[in-house]
């Protein structure tokens, strides 16, 4: 799906039910150029400032269900925020942003826009924001809960393969669970012998070979 530019009026289709209103006065408030894009594994969202004649520009992925594409839109729109207080005077992430982004989702957490599991861990996440929501793993295995069959398909986390299983990632490569360290699995590539990290929950296909290839 290319990047498309999403009317106002059609925002509440990727959003949860009670929750465009507020979104909509913010776009509006500051003329944001929104646009959905194609799924990208290394980013979820985007935002690029207004320069000269140019609007605030926010992408965000097509492929999200409803709390993570609000997630990542309100941690998008604290970059705007943060920018409108601050310019490029302060970090990306620094605690200015992770200001504006807890008080956004304190926000919606007083308007109980979350079912409760996702409400309590976000109520974790405001604490100290990351500079990634792909870096919350609590947040990322509840968030998945949430997404339809059809995106899950036969996927599974890395935290769920067992031992010397193999498996596949999204580009084709095959791999080998070797080990878990401290926080991430130790993993081989299967063609050229080099050894990777991986999040525990970063989504594969299991290739079954071993059993189910699934942890017990």
């Amino acid at each position: 799906m290319p990047k498309q530019e999403v009317p106002i009026q059609t925002l509440s289709d990727f959003l949860p039910p009670n929750t465009a209103e507020p979104v909509i006065d913010y776009l509006q408030r500051y003329g944001v150029h929104l646009t959905i894009t194609r799924a990208r594994r290394s980013a979820l969202g985007d935002y690029r400032h207004r320069y000269q004649h140019q609007p605030h520009r926010i992408s965000v992925n097509g492929n999200l269900n409803p709390y993570a594409f609000l997630i990542t839109l309100l941690h998008e729109l604290a970059h705007l925020l943060t920018y409108e207080r601050c310019g490029n005077r302060v970090l990306a992430h620094g605690k200015e942003w992770k200001h504006c982004f807890s008080d956004l989702l304190q926000i919606f957490l007083l308007n109980h826009s979350f079912p409760v599991p996702l409400e309590n861990e976000l109520k974790r996440t405001i604490r100290n924001p990351a500079a990634s929501s792909c870096a919350e793993v609590g947040l990322i295995r509840i968030l998945r809960q949430y997404d339809s069959p059809e995106k899950i398909e036969n996927r599974v986390l890395m935290e769920e393969l067992a031992p010397l299983a193999e498996f596949s990632t999204s580009d084709g490569r095959h791999f080998r669970v070797d080990k878990k360290m401290r926080k991430r699995f130790l993993c081989t590539e299967q063609k050229t012998g080099k050894q990777y990290l991986f999040s525990p929950v970063y989504e594969v296909i299991p290739l079954g070979r071993s059993g189910n290839g699934l942890a017990h």
